[in-house]
């Protein structure tokens, strides 16, 4: 089994994709995989996964949320896991 993981990361108030934001894949507190959200805010951020829990860490364009951290667990397959995020909350979900 693999699995792979990709990211979009839109600013809420702003109205528009976050681009140049910090994403980071952890598993077991190590870093696993890191990149930068592009000009549309995407991030194709790990091929190869084996499957099991992992935390997607953000560090979002807000003045109030500095860091976004969600727990999730990947199985066979590709995952998509969006933020959206301004200066009065955030919120994700399981894209496809």
């Amino acid at each position: 089994m693999s699995c792979s993981l990709s990211t979009h990361v839109l600013d809420t108030g702003a109205g528009s994709p976050a681009a140049g934001v910090q994403v980071q894949l952890l598993r077991d507190g190590a870093i696993v995989a890191e990149a930068l959200t592009d000009t549309d805010g995407r991030t194709r951020l790990a091929e190869g996964l084996d499957p099991g829990v992992y935390t997607v860490r953000f560090h979002p364009p807000s003045v109030f949320f500095r860091r976004v951290d969600l727990e999730i667990e990947l199985t066979d397959g590709h995952a998509h896991v969006p933020l959206l995020v301004s200066p009065y909350g955030c919120a994700s979900y399981r894209g496809s």
